[in-house]
C-alpha cells in the first residue's frame, strides 16, 4: 500500500512504524486525507498476523499540530448550515478513528518527538503509552478551548480518565501546555527520555508488554481521583462555574461545555461518554463565537503572517541594522524585540543619559529572563550587545532601517525626519511610529516620502503582538513590502491600513472611550459603566483605562488634533468630562485620582464624580448598554471600512482583537456583525442610537450590504 502522507514499516520484531510526514507542509496536520491514512494503517496492522504492535511518531520536527483549521475556512459556515445528523457525524468522525486505534487489539505507542497539541495529543492519548522526548521543541496540551472548541477527539473524556477530573481541568479550561518534563510530572506522558533514545525505548516497552486494553476498558476502572459525584470531586464543579462567570461573564460557552462534558461524560461509559463530548462539540461548531475566533485568531492571523498584504515580486528583504529614534518605553521596547531576533540596533535620542536609559530597559527585561531561568545570562548579554545607544545620527548611514518613536508631535517627528535623509541610504525605509497622525502628513517633511510609512507599535512593544502597517499615499510597493518582512522578522502579526487619521486601531478604542466617558455627563452611573464594559468582554473598564494613560494626556491629545486638524476636528463627546476632571486636578492614576481614587488598599470610583454630573433617577438596562458598548465599536469599523481604510474585515478583527482588546469571543467587529446577521444588526444599532445618539447609527455600507444579503465573510461575502 502506498502511503504518502504516513510511512509504514514493520520490522523484523513485528513492530510497525507509523511515521507521519505530511508532504508540502511544515507541520502534520489532521485533514480528511490524514484520516483516511491512519485509517487504512490499523487495517493493516490488524490484518497483519506478523504485526505484535505500533508506535506512532513523526518525520518533521513537531509531531502534529492538530486539526487542519487552515482547512477549517471553508468549513466554518458549511458547518452552520448542516442537519443536525451530518454535524454529529462530521465532529465525531476523529473521535471514532481513535476509538479504532486504542481498540483494535494490538498496543500502540506514541513516540513523542515534539510538539503534539488538540488533535495531535488526541492521538497520544489514544496510544496505550506515551513517550516524550526531553528537547525544547515537545509541548502537549489541547488549547482548543482558546479558538472556541473543545479537545473533541476524545479529548475530554481519556484525559480525565488517565489523571483525574480535577487535574484534567487546567487542561481542557485554559488551554495549558507543558514541555516533556513538566508533562511527566502532571501524568500527561508516561516516559521521558533523550531524544535519541526515543524510538528505542518505544520499541523496549512494545517489546515488554502486550498490553492492547486501555485501562477505561477494564471492567469495574475508576476514575483517578473520583468521578464527578464524589464528594472530593462535585464542589469543584460548582467552585469551577463560578470561576467561569468570574472570569468570562458567559460569553464564552466552551469552558461550560467542556465543564458539561466533564460531569455528564465522566459518569458513563467511555463511548457514551465519546458521544456525549461530539454532542457538544457540534453544539460549539454551529456557535458563532467558535467559528469567528477559528477564523480570526487561526485562519485569518496566519494569513496576515504570511503577508496577505504583501506587493508580489519583491525580493524579500532582511533587516540586519536597524535605527530607533526615540529612547522612550516605546522606543526601547521596539530596540528589545528587534535585539532578540538578531538584529542590530542603534537606539538613539537627544542625550546619551536618555539613550542608555533606553538600553537599560533591555536590561532590566533580560535579567528578569535570566533570573526566572528562561534565558541564559549569555544569551542576554549577546542580546544588549546588539544595541548601540548614541546621539550620533551618523551611525545609521549604513542602516537597513529606521523607525522614529518620537513625541507625538507633527513639528518634532519632521525635524526628526529632516536630519534623517540627510545621513539614510537612499533605499532605507524610513517608518513613523505613531497612533493617529496621518503618514502623508508627516511623510511632507522627507525628500523621499516614497520611503515612508507608518509603523504603529503598542504599548509595551517588546510584549503586544500587533503591529498596524499604514501606507500613505506616496507610500510605494517596496516600503510596504520591507515594512511587511521587517515585522516578520520581528514575529508580530500586521495589519495593513490605509492612511487617514486615526488610521483604524486608534479611532476603534476611540470611539468606546469617548462613547463611554460622555455616558458620565449623560448621567449614567460609573460603576454601571465600568461593570457593563467588563460584562460585554472588555478586559479593563473605559473609566479605568483612561486613568491609566493619564487625563491631561487625553486633554493634550485633544488639544492637539484640533490644533493639526482644524478644518475636520469634531470635539468627542468626552471632552467636558476630560477638562472637568483636568481643571479638579485629577489627572489620573499617576497622580493618585482621576475617575477613581487610589491608595496603598487600591482603587474605588470616586464618589465625588456625581457633584458634578447627578446620576439619572432611571438608570438604563445592562443589556442595553452591553450592546452599546460593542456596537459603538463595531459601527465605527464599519465606518473605516466604507471609508477605505480598511483593505479587509480581516485587518478589523485581527486588530480590534490584538490590538486594542475588542473581545475574542465576537472574532472581532466584522464577524461579530456576521454572527449577529447584517438586517438584525443594523436593526439594533438603529435602536440603540434612537435611545443613546447618533455615533450609534450603521453606515450606509452596512445597510446596502443587508438589503443586498451580503455579508463580510462567507460565500455571500462582499466582493
Amino acid at each position: 500500500m502506498n502511503h504518502h502522507i504516513i510511512r509504514y514499516e514493520v520490522d523484523a520484531q513485528g513492530i510497525a512504524t507509523l511515521t507521519l510526514d505530511y508532504p508540502g507542509k511544515t507541520m502534520n496536520v489532521i485533514d480528511q486525507a490524514f484520516m483516511d491514512e491512519l485509517s487504512a494503517c490499523i487495517e493493516r496492522m490488524k490484518s497483519d498476523a506478523s504485526v505484535r504492535g505500533g508506535i506512532i511518531t513523526s518525520g518533521k520536527d513537531s509531531f502534529v499540530a492538530g486539526a487542519d483549521l487552515l482547512s477549517m475556512e471553508s468549513n466554518i459556515d458549511a458547518m452552520a448550515e448542516m442537519s443536525v445528523a451530518e454535524l454529529l457525524t462530521s465532529c465525531a468522525s476523529l473521535s471514532r478513528l481513535l476509538r479504532q486505534l486504542e481498540s483494535f487489539g494490538k498496543p500502540m505507542v506514541a513516540a513523542i518527538n515534539g510538539m503534539a497539541l488538540g488533535g495531535g495529543y488526541e492521538i497520544c492519548l489514544a496510544c496505550h503509552h506515551r513517550i516524550a522526548a526531553d528537547a525544547p521543541g515537545v509541548l502537549v496540551g489541547l488549547p482548543e478551548v482558546q479558538v472556541g472548541l473543545l479537545a473533541g477527539a476524545g479529548g475530554t473524556q481519556r484525559l480525565p480518565r488517565m489523571i483525574g477530573i480535577q487535574a484534567s481541568m487546567p487542561f481542557l479550561l485554559e488551554g495549558k501546555q507543558l514541555q516533556a518534563v513538566k508533562a511527566k510530572e502532571a501524568g500527561l506522558v508516561d516516559e521521558v527520555v533523550a531524544p535519541d533514545q526515543l524510538m528505542a525505548a518505544a520499541r523496549q516497552w512494545l517489546l515488554a508488554h502486550d498490553t492492547a486494553v486501555q485501562p477505561w476498558d477494564v471492567k469495574g476502572f475508576r476514575i483517578p481521583g473520583g468521578g464527578p459525584l464524589d464528594p472530593r470531586v462535585a464542589p469543584g464543579f460548582v467552585v469551577g462555574n463560578t470561576l467561569l462567570q468570574a472570569k468570562t461573564f458567559h460569553n464564552l460557552p466552551a469552558p461550560l461545555a467542556i465543564q458539561s462534558c466533564l460531569y455528564e461524560g465522566c459518569q458513563l461509559p467511555i463511548d457514551k461518554g465519546l458521544r456525549v463530548e461530539s454532542k457538544y462539540l457540534a453544539m460549539l461548531s454551529r456557535d458563532p463565537v467558535a467559528r469567528g475566533m477559528i477564523r480570526t485568531l487561526f485562519v485569518n492571523k496566519a494569513k496576515a503572517e504570511k503577508g496577505m498584504h504583501r506587493p508580489a515580486g519583491i525580493e524579500t528583504f532582511k533587516c540586519r541594522k536597524l535605527g530607533l529614534i526615540g529612547a522612550g518605553m516605546m522606543g526601547a521596547g521596539i530596540a528589545l524585540v528587534a535585539a532578540q531576533r538578531g538584529i542590530e540596533v542603534v537606539l538613539i535620542d537627544r542625550d546619551q543619559a536618555a539613550a542608555d536609559k533606553g538600553k537599560a530597559y533591555s536590561e532590566k527585561a533580560l535579567t528578569k529572563l535570566v533570573d526566572k531561568g528562561r534565558q541564559s545570562r549569555e544569551k542576554a548579554d549577546a542580546i544588549l550587545a546588539r544595541i548601540t545607544p548614541s546621539t550620533d545620527y551618523e551611525l545609521l548611514r549604513d542602516a537597513d532601517m529606521v523607525v522614529e518613536a518620537v513625541f507625538e508631535d507633527r513639528a518634532v517627528k519632521a525635524e526628526v525626519t529632516r536630519r534623517l535623509d540627510a545621513v539614510l541610504a537612499p533605499d532605507c525605509v524610513l517608518a513613523s511610529n505613531t497612533s493617529a497622525l496621518p503618514i502623508s502628513l508627516l511623510a511632507q517633511a522627507s525628500s523621499r516620502p516614497e520611503r515612508f510609512i507608518g509603523l504603529h507599535f503598542f504599548s509595551p512593544a517588546d510584549k503586544m503582538p500587533l503591529v498596524e502597517v499604514i501606507r500613505g499615499k506616496q507610500t510605494s510597493d517596496v516600503a510596504l513590502a520591507r515594512a511587511l518582512d521587517f515585522v516578520a522578522q520581528l514575529k508580530k502579526t500586521p495589519i495593513v491600513v490605509n492612511d487617514k487619521r486615526g488610521f483604524f486601531t486608534s479611532r476603534f478604542i476611540g470611539a468606546f472611550v469617548d462613547d463611554a466617558i460622555g455616558m458620565v455627563a449623560e448621567g449614567i452611573a460609573p460603576a454601571l459603566i465600568e461593570n457593563c464594559a467588563r460584562h460585554a468582554g472588555m478586559p479593563v473598564g473605559p473609566l479605568a483605562i483612561t486613568d491609566e494613560l493619564s487625563i491631561d494626556l487625553s486633554k493634550h491629545a485633544g488639544e492637539a488634533q484640533a490644533r493639526e486638524f482644524a478644518a475636520e476636528y469634531k470635539p468627542g463627546r468626552s471632552v467636558p468630562v476630560i477638562n472637568k476632571l483636568f481643571e479638579l486636578g485629577r489627572l489620573g492614576r499617576k497622580a493618585g485620582k482621576g475617575f477613581y481614587d487610589y491608595d496603598d488598599s487600591g482603587k474605588r470610583l470616586w464618589s465625588g464624580l456625581a457633584q458634578h454630573y447627578p446620576l439619572k433617577e432611571s438608570q438604563p438596562l445592562a443589556h442595553d448598554l452591553k450592546q452599546r458598548i460593542l456596537y459603538v465599536q463595531a459601527v465605527e469599523g464599519a465606518r473605516a471600512m466604507e471609508e477605505g481604510v480598511l483593505l479587509a474585515p480581516a485587518d478589523g478583527d485581527i486588530g480590534s482583537i490584538l490590538g486594542v482588546g475588542f473581545p475574542a469571543y465576537t472574532g472581532g467587529p466584522f464577524c461579530f456583525i456576521d454572527g449577529v446577521g447584517l438586517p438584525r444588526f443594523v436593526a439594533e444599532a438603529d435602536r440603540l442610537a434612537d435611545l443613546f445618539g447618533e455615533q450609534l447609527r450603521p453606515p450606509q455600507l452596512l445597510r446596502d450590504m443587508a438589503a443586498n444579503g451580503q455579508t463580510f465573510y462567507g460565500k455571500t461575502a462582499r466582493a
